[in-house]
């Protein structure tokens, strides 16, 4: 047995999950052909284990499992076991999360999959204790169940297996029956109303706890609100906006949003931060403050940004992925044997904040919600035991007036408390970082920052939506060999992309051109486009398959027709096709966007809250598309007038073109023919609005422009 401390074989690699299991006694092996032959030649069951480095529940499976020198030893006795990063590595992550759903009827992670040789999985889970408690059986007698059915009943388990494989092929195959149509604006009520049904109308969100943010559920009512003017589809997503922004899920010292909450307030998060949150909730705050008009929510999505470019920005310019729940607690710190806990670097008590602020304590307690015994309404691990988790508890006015203050007094008094806070805090052991760079969520991020700069006007933002493409198309890139890559870490470039990552990062280009019509983002973003068509189109079904199907450790080539956390890939692109064919009125993305919406019928009309992102898209299928053209020189006081004029607007159907004159304005109208004939009227710089290339007459003033464009 490998001795205790001695680094194993993922000591090599570069998944910052990975690596936090180096030093565990388990023999691990990473995914890949040497675990495979290993199982082949010493006949025995593969243990899989997919997590991620800011799984809460992956750390505490760690600790208590794979930290074990017994179970470490019956993990290396009796199976290979292999490690997984579920971020790296979402193609092997699906295929087994399927299966662990359809046969457990839940999922998450740490997922515990048991395979054959042949990498058929026959028995799985998620988090499982060493020994049995909370109503799960304990993983050192699970282990010792299926090493006793795999030595007894070899056949049965290999049959098993075989059977569950088929029926997951089976899944992942299934399509539409038959043809059928693009679903009609019928179908987007429709969704609308699933949303109504499950809507929170008390405390924001839909259902009960825990409470997700899924953006894309925003962005669809959003787009819905402003193409039928309906105005519960606001009112939903406005209201879930305010919740999170005042809830405990907000870093409000700091900035950023939490990965959910726990309970159905908003009030005690789950504090981990991933990137793909933050990328997508600014776009929903940008859009829900165009669309409703509040300040609130241009704030939060400046202050995210804020956090991002401070804490989870490469030198490079791409951006890292997520921090962790688990900290170090700032009064344990240095002790021996000391362990992390969630939230311990977001949490105070009344006393600490009493001896940090002084006389400005009061007006503290009173807008944030701190009470002397802690605030937290639901503490499931006894970790919040004394302990404040910060959120809005009160209007500034309000505390304001309490403490015989006026607001602006109390405004002054917060921001300095504010920072006094962020300073204490910015001492204490910070989470871990997973500084890995994944192409797809830079994606997100990019379009997040470039976005920002058209609505906020912040030059800092285009600059790092510049700086981010900047950093993938050199390092990500192979133009030669027309591959991208996902992943990048120390230098090191690995995992060829998948469907994901070309259309996110295709989003991201489409955002950043409207931002600063530089041709280069619109000719990389088409060359994206064909071959995110070349590796993954269904030709038969419509949408993109995830993966390649080449890998052939991956047993199944599925496609995702799920909007979760992250939209998927189909969802992405037939919006990003959208915004092509209003571009480069190239009729091929119009065939393709219809075959996707054909064959997402059977989901859109049957189940249209599981794909919110794919009906944003349809919605504006229906609502139809505006080319706004703007041209003029870049840094032209009156081009920029024009800008914000559209940026003050919700226009989530139009697609927005600076264009420089000149040979930005050649080189653009060669993949966008409509921009060549477009000229500044008498040197000034000049809008057209224009439908399916028609335009309105050219303006050159804002009053005339807003004139034109949707209220």
């Amino acid at each position: 047995m490998r001795r205790r401390n001695m680094a194993n074989r993922l000591a090599s690699e570069k998944s910052p999950y990975l690596l936090q299991h180096a030093s565990n006694p388990v023999d691990w092996y990473p995914w890949g052909e040497e675990a495979f032959a290993a199982a082949r030649r010493e006949d025995k069951p593969i243990f899989l284990s997919v997590g991620y480095a800011t799984c809460h529940w992956c750390h505490v499976m760690e600790h208590e499992s794979f930290e074990d020198p017994a179970i470490a030893e019956v993990l290396n006795a009796r199976f290979v076991p292999v490690k997984v990063d579920r971020e790296e590595r979402p193609d092997v992550d699906r295929v087994y999360m399927l299966f662990v759903q359809a046969t457990t009827g839940s999922g998450g992670w740490p997922m515990s999959v048991w395979l054959t040789p042949d990498l058929q999985p026959f028995y799985g889970g998620t988090y499982f204790p060493p020994d049995g408690r909370y109503g799960r059986p304990g993983f050192a007698s699970v282990l010792a169940e299926i090493s006793r059915a795999w030595q007894e009943n070899r056949d049965g388990v290999a049959d098993s297996a075989a059977r569950l494989t088929g029926r997951l092929r089976g899944f992942a195959a299934a399509g539409p029956q038959q043809p059928a149509a693009v679903p009609s604006p019928g179908a987007l009520a429709g969704a609308v109303r699933e949303f109504e049904a499950s809507f929170d109308g008390q405390r924001g969100g839909f259902g009960g706890a825990p409470k997700f943010p899924r953006p894309a559920e925003l962005l669809f009512l959003l787009r819905e609100s402003r193409r039928s003017g309906h105005a519960a589809a606001l009112d939903m997503a406005v209201r879930t906006l305010r919740a999170m922004a005042d809830g405990g899920m907000r870093d409000h010292l700091g900035g950023g949003f939490h990965r959910y909450a726990v309970d159905a307030d908003w009030r005690v998060p789950h504090f981990e931060k991933m990137l793909y949150d933050q990328a997508q909730l600014v776009l929903a705050y940008l859009e829900a403050h165009q669309a409703a008009g509040i300040p609130e929510f241009a704030a939060a999505a400046a202050d995210t940004l804020r956090y991002v470019s401070r804490e989870m920005t490469d030198p490079g310019g791409g951006f890292y992925s997520a921090e962790d729940a688990d900290s170090l607690p700032p009064e344990e710190a240095g002790t021996a044997g000391a362990r992390k806990s969630e939230g311990a670097f977001y949490l105070w008590t009344a006393a600490e904040l009493d001896a940090l602020l002084g006389q400005d304590a009061p007006l503290v307690r009173a807008r944030f919600g701190i009470e002397p015994g802690g605030n937290a309404p639901f503490d499931p691990h006894g970790e919040f035991t004394g302990k404040n988790l910060l959120y809005l508890a009160s209007p500034t006015a309000q505390a304001a007036s309490d403490h015989g203050l006026g607001v602006n007094d109390a405004e002054g008094r917060l921001a300095r408390a504010r920072q006094a806070m962020y300073d204490a805090r910015a001492r204490r052991p910070r989470p871990l970082r997973d500084d890995k760079i994944l192409t797809a969520w830079n994606g997100l991020m990019i379009a997040a920052f470039a976005r920002a700069f058209r609505v906020l006007r912040n030059h800092a933002h285009l600059e790092s939506a510049r700086r981010a493409a900047t950093f993938l198309r050199a390092t990500m890139w192979q133009p030669a060999s027309q591959t991208l890559f996902r992943r990048y870490r120390e230098g090191d470039v690995a995992i060829e992309a998948y469907a994901e990552d070309y259309a996110c990062l295709v989003w991201g280009l489409l955002e950043l051109v409207q931002a600063d019509g530089d041709p280069a983002w619109l000719e990389w973003a088409l060359e994206l486009q064909r071959r995110q068509d070349e590796l993954f189109w269904d030709d038969g079904a419509g949408g993109w398959y995830a993966t390649t199907g080449r890998d052939a450790s991956v047993i199944l080539r599925m496609k995702e027709d799920y909007d979760g956390a992250e939209p998927s890939a189909t969802s992405v692109a037939v919006s990003n096709l959208i915004v092509l064919a209003h571009l480069t009125g190239d009729p091929v993305w119009r065939a393709r966007i219809e075959r996707t919406f054909q064959g997402a019928a059977a989901r859109i009309t049957g189940a249209g809250r599981s794909v919110p992102m794919m009906l944003a898209g349809l919605s504006a299928w229906h609502a139809g598309v505006q080319q706004i053209a703007i041209v003029g020189a870049a840094g032209d006081p009156s081009r920029e007038a024009l800008e914000r004029v559209a940026a003050a607007r919700f226009l989530p159907f139009a697609v927005v073109v600076p264009i420089a004159p000149g040979a930005r304005q050649r080189r653009l109208g060669a993949v966008a023919p409509f921009v060549t004939a477009m000229g500044a009227l008498d040197g000034r710089s000049t809008a057209y609005v224009c439908r399916d290339f028609a335009c309105q007459a050219p303006v050159t003033d804002p009053t005339s422009l807003a004139a034109q464009l949707p209220s």
